[in-house]
This record gives structure tokens, sequence and C-alpha cells, in this order.
């Protein structure tokens, strides 16, 4: 309700203008009143005088009653995390008690500390002894000299009593003495008292000769000696060292904060700051979470948290830390809000908890499994199913365990089947073998050749096939987004399965003079094609330029790890372009060397959740030996994989052939130019059985399409010095 319009012969009297830097507030209103100025909303009526310039005119005191005509009040909506006055309760258990992982960072934390301060003051115990040696004679005498003194009340009352004199004022002078005069004569008393006491006490024990057992003399000892000893070092002089000469850490306060904000070079931020103090706020208190801190801060209005993000360097040199141990990134609830989390050391220096699934547990590739930690020591899952990975890093980085880490957890789907080559020839993934269906290990124009080759099958036959299948089960109304699901990846006879391929050291596959440009174009064609239909490619290289990696791979692929790198090109070839402007530098991170392992594992991980700095979980060859044997027991229970048998095989590594073998675990070598698939021919084409399932001709492509068929065993295997194997396959039924 508002006041009608003065008239002809009212004045209007003027509201005064607020004065700059603080706030104007109108007068509350009464029942009958409700005047409306042209300067102020009906909002800010109500609300008394405040000195806190924070709050703007859209904030009302809390601790103000507000005028309203309802006896019984509606219910406000108020969330029950929250308090009637809508401040959001404070968590009973701090973050980092939460989560497992937290609780044993902490109490790590806390353990390394104490062993660390007791180990060195343990060290130092002869050189305490001798300072607390020293100081003690001399602590006795200083506090038998304090006594006296304390007893005698000389001990600021001399002071007065000489500034009286000074002043030949004889009245003060006296009451001061008299004063003193009172204070000593009963603290001599006391004094004298304790003393009888302390005499008679030992002279009984020496007369009736009472017999002391050693343990509370060496207790007393062991307690007066310190304390003497303390009352008789210099103050300048402690007996104990300082454990470290600075913080281990540098603990995050709301000062430091603020003050590396405006050191970054943000100009809104600075600008908004010099007009109000509180531009920059923390809606919750900054407290530890899990190896670190964490603050929460709002920034002033306009500017997003990303522009801080990508200010991470100057940030962590505002203050005085190193860049891979300040983690700023954008909160969850609001662009504006900051989350900044500094660890208590570098992430590099940090200790990776061991891979969950190393000693139990299964993978389902349709599902998200764990493979990364994040600077918080947080588990990071990930997926491989609809996803190809590109792993790239300069040696030493550790690109090669996270890609063997990616093909573990592969094996560990029994559903799952494996192809993989790598062309190191040092045997890295050799270990992996006896899961793989395909396996090559080398850099001869031969293992080239038949990666080629696979990868001419998976394109022309294999993709063709399953997308002529999932259009089939499309049309069903099997396969409703036109994409494999985990029922028709299980459905017997379907051949969709997950399909695993892996490529370690892809650059000299493209690079070859014969086979690089049609490998690289058709594994661009992989990539945008099997996506959908089961087929994950994964790669890794040292080498990330447009010659050893394709620009149409680095495109498409959707999940990119950046490893140890040298140079900013490096660094945008892997995670794409504008990511080192954006913050993401995996140039911090430095290879591991002869001198130690650096800081192998870590990298900057995009299209796993937000992007951010991950370390990889390591298993090293004796570890993953232990997974694979856990894989074969849960494929052979299966019944994706026969049971191993042993049998004499090559002296010499073969190169193992796989488009004609579609059983797991069941590899048959062959020369070059022998498989069916090497042409690049697809199979003669695809016929419907009565219950609706697509199955391929079996004679023309050679393949065990079902999973039935791939229980068939290898027939005969014959291996000849200086020539390769080859095996024979039983043709599928």
């Amino acid at each position: 309700m508002t006041r009608p319009p003065p008239g002809p012969h009212e004045k209007r009297t003027p509201l005064p203008s607020p004065p700059l830097g603080e706030f104007a507030w109108s007068d509350p209103p009464t029942e009958t009143d409700h005047p409306v100025s042209d300067g102020l909303s009906d909002d800010t009526a109500g609300r008394a005088p405040d000195d806190d310039a924070f709050f703007d005119r859209e904030s009302v005191p809390a601790d103000q009653s507000v005028v309203g005509p309802p006896v019984d009040r509606p219910d406000d909506g108020t969330p029950p995390d929250q308090s009637q006055n809508g401040q959001r309760r404070a968590p009973i258990l701090p973050p980092w008690m939460r989560t497992r992982a937290g609780r044993r960072a902490m109490l790590a934390w806390w353990a390394r500390d104490a062993a660390y301060v007791l180990g060195y003051h343990t060290v130092r115990l002869p050189k305490y002894a001798v300072k607390t040696a020293v100081y003690a004679p001399v602590g006795f005498i200083s506090g038998i000299a304090r006594v006296l003194r304390w007893a005698s009340a000389e001990e600021g009352n001399w002071t007065l009593r000489q500034a009286a004199a000074d002043r030949n004022d004889p009245a003060t002078w006296l009451r001061l003495d008299k004063q003193r005069e009172r204070q000593a004569r009963w603290r001599w008393s006391v004094l004298l008292l304790v003393s009888l006491l302390t005499g008679a006490s030992v002279a009984s024990l020496l007369l009736l000769d009472v017999t002391i057992p050693d343990w509370p003399r060496w207790a007393l000892l062991t307690v007066l000696v310190p304390l003497l000893a303390r009352a008789g070092r210099p103050e300048d002089k402690p007996i104990t060292d300082r454990v470290s000469q600075s913080p281990r850490y540098r603990k995050l306060t709301a000062e430091l904060v603020r003050r590396a904000l405006l050191s970054i070079g943000i100009a809104a931020i600075n600008q908004a700051v010099a007009k109000d103090q509180h531009a920059i706020s923390f809606p919750a208190d900054i407290h530890r979470d899990g190896p670190g801190h964490l603050a929460i801060v709002d920034l002033p209005f306009g500017v997003e948290a990303a522009d801080v993000v990508a200010r991470r360097g100057r940030l962590a040199s505002a203050m005085r830390l190193p860049l891979d141990q300040v983690w700023p990134e954008v909160a969850a609830d609001r662009p504006g809000r900051l989350a900044l989390w500094i660890g208590y050391q570098p992430a590099s220096k940090m200790q990776a908890p061991s891979w969950p699934l190393l000693k139990s547990g299964s993978v389902d590739v349709f599902t998200s499994f764990p493979i990364f930690v994040t600077p918080r020591m947080e588990i990071v899952n990930a997926m491989l199913i609809f996803r190809n990975w590109l792993i790239g890093g300069q040696p030493g980085s550790g690109k090669t365990f996270l890609l063997r880490l990616l093909v573990l957890a592969a094996s560990l789907d029994p559903g799952a089947e494996l192809r993989g080559y790598e062309f190191k020839g040092v045997g890295d993934f050799t270990v992996v073998e006896p899961v793989c269906a395909e396996y090559g290990n080398g850099q001869d124009d031969e293992t080239i050749g038949r990666a080629a080759a696979l990868i001419k099958w998976l394109y022309h036959t294999e993709c063709q096939q399953r997308a002529a299948k999932v259009a089939h089960y499309h049309a069903l109304g099997m396969a409703p987004e036109n994409k494999v699901t985990p029922e028709l990846a299980s459905r017997q006879g379907s051949g969709l399965h997950p399909l695993v391929v892996f490529l370690n050291e892809a650059q000299e596959l493209f690079q070859h003079r014969d086979h690089g440009s049609e490998a690289g174009l058709l594994c661009e064609k992989v990539i945008k094609l099997g996506r959908a239909l089961g087929v994950i490619l994964l790669l890794d290289t040292q080498i990330p330029d447009k010659d050893s990696l394709p620009t149409g791979i680095t495109r498409n692929v959707n999940t990119r790890v950046c490893l140890s790198v040298r140079d900013q090109v490096a660094n945008d070839m892997i995670l794409g372009t504008g990511m080192y402007k954006a913050s993401y530098r995996a140039t911090v991170f430095e290879p591991g060397d002869d001198t130690g392992p650096g800081d192998a594992g870590w990298g900057m991980v995009v299209g796993v959740g937000k992007p951010g700095a991950r370390r990889s979980f390591e298993v090293n060859t004796d570890q993953a030996k232990q997974v694979i044997t856990r894989a074969i027991e849960m494929r052979v229970a299966a019944g994706t994989m026969p049971a191993p048998t042993r049998r004499p095989g090559p002296t010499h590594p073969p190169t193992t052939c796989c488009p004609i073998s579609r059983g797991f675990g069941l590899r048959g070598t062959r020369p070059s130019g022998t498989c069916s698939c090497a042409s690049g021919r697809p199979s003669s084409g695809l016929r419907h059985t009565a219950d609706g399932v697509l199955s391929s001709s079996p004679a023309p492509s050679n393949r065990l399409g079902s999973r039935s068929d791939r229980s068939a065993a290898v027939s005969t295997v014959r291996s000849t010095p200086g020539a390769a194997s080859t095996a024979r396959i039983s043709p599928a039924s």
C-alpha cells in the first residue's frame, strides 16, 4: 500500500543522499504508513542502521524483527541442513573424517610428523644432556636468588619507591615501604616454614634410616634437572634445537588467499577490493581436507573462478609454493566460487595408494573402475566402453605403465577381447599375452605389417559387421540408441562383446614408410565408428606431432592423458588447443631417470570428469602377473578361454595373429600375408537365424563369431627354425 501523491500545496521532503562508503537506512514503517521514496524500494524498509558496510541494500539484519500480519507463520521451506536464519550448519564431522582415504591420509601425516620429530630429537640426546648438565647448576643458583627476591617483596616496589624519591614525595615512599614490609613479612614466614618442614623431613629420613627405592629418586631427578636447566639457560639459547628452520607446510589463511588473489593480475578483483574490502569473502571456514587445506572463496561480482584457474602459475608464485602444491578449481555450485586446495607437500612427492583391483575384484567395461588418484589422494574412476584413449609423454613419464594398467583392467572382464601390439620391442606387455587374442612385439617391418593388417581388419571387417548387427538389433528394439549395450554384449552369438585394441609406441606404426599413412587414416575411422560398436582403441606415443600422431586422431579421441612433456606444443597436441593457456600444463612434471622416478605417472587428464592433474596407480611386472593369473581363472570359469595347458613353444618370441582367431586366449601365429583379413576384405555376407540373431558366414572370414565358438582349441602348432610359426584353427560350426 502506498501513500497517495501529495497535493499541489504540499511540499515533498527530499530524502538525504547517502554518504559515500556507507549506507542510509530508511525509517521502519508503521502499520498504516508505508511510504515509498524515489530512491529506495520497498525492500529497504524495516532495516535499522548498521555500521558494517559489508551488507548492501538487499541485506536484512538477522536480529531485527520484521513486521508481518500472520501469527502462525507458514513453512518457509528451510532445508534440513540449514538453520532458521538461513545460515548453513557446520558439519558434525570434518571433511577429512568422512572418507576412508581422508582418514588414512590424515593419520599417515600425523604419524610421519611425530616420527620425524621423535627421530630428530633422539639423535641429539647427547647434545641435550651436555647442555642440561651445564645449565642445571646455574638454574639452581638463579632459583635460590629468585626465591629470596620474592620473599623480600622488592620486585616492582623498589622501582616505585625510587620514583617517589626522585619526585621528593616522602609520603608516597613511606606508603610503598609499608606495603613492602607487609608483603615481605608473610612471605618470609612461608619461606621459613617450608624450609623448616623440608629440613625436618630430611633429618627424619636420615635418623630413621629409611630406605627409599631408586625409582623415586630418578623420577625426582628427571623432573628437577630439566626444570633447573630451563631456569638457568640464556633466553636466546634453547636447550633443544628447532626441528625445522621454516614451516614444513604453509597453513592456508584468509589473508594469504586474499593477498595471492590480488597479486595474479586480474583487474576486476583489484578494482572490486579497492572499493569494498569484503569483495572477496569465504562462505565456509578454511579447513583440512585430506593431506592439505581447502578454502572456498566467493570472488567479486563478475569474476569467474576459471580466470583464477588459468593463472595457477601466478597464484602459486604469490603463495611462495611449488606449482604442483597449489590446485585451484571451479566449485561445483557456481562459476564465481573458487575451491582452492593447498597440499602439505607437492603432489609429485606424495605416495599413491595401491590399486584397489590388485589383489581382488573384477571389472565390467560398461562401468567405471579405479584408475587414477587426485592430488588429494582421492580415487578417480574411469570407463573403457564408448571411450578411446590417447596417452602421451616423453620417455620416463610412465605412459607404458598407464597403458598396461588399462589393459590389465580390461583383462579382468571375462567378456572383453584383447588384441594389441607393442613396438618398443622390450616386452613390456608380454605379461598380458596369455589373455590376448592377438599380440605382437617388435619394431621390424613384419610386426608393423601385422599391426597394420589388424587396423584394416578392424575397420573393413569388424566395424562393418558390428554396425550391421547393431542396426539389426535396433530394428528388433534391442538397441534403442544404436549402441552396444551390456545385454547385447553378453547375448549368446551376438558378436558384440567389447573389443579392446592397444598400440604401444604408436608413432612407430604411423611413421612407417609403407603402412603409416593408411594406418593413421583407418585408426581415425575406427575411433569415429567403433566407439558405439564396442571397439575400444588405446594408444600411447612419446612423439606427439602431426607426423607421428595424425591430427584426426587427436581431434576425435575423447579421453586424453598428457604425462610429462617438454613444451606447450606437445601439451596442446595431446590435450587439445588452448589447454596450456587454461593452466592445464603437463610441463610441470619431471620424467624419471637413473636418480629416481621423478613425477612418473603424474599428468593432466581430459575426458574423465573435470580436467585436472591425476596420477595413475603403479603396478609393476610381478604384480601384473598376479592380476593376469586371476584374469585367466575368471575367463576359464566364464567359458571365454580354455584352461591353459603346457606345451613346447618356439625359442624365439613369435608374433601372434588374431584376425583369424576369435577365441579368447587362443592365438595362432602366422607368416605375413597368409591371413585372409590382411587384404582388408569383408566377410561374404550376413544371415538371419530363426531366433533373430545376426551371424556371419564362417568360411570366408575365417572368424569364430560366437562365444561358444571361441572355445575352439588350436589343433596343431608347428614351429620350424628360421621361419614364423603357423597355427590352424578348427573351423566354426
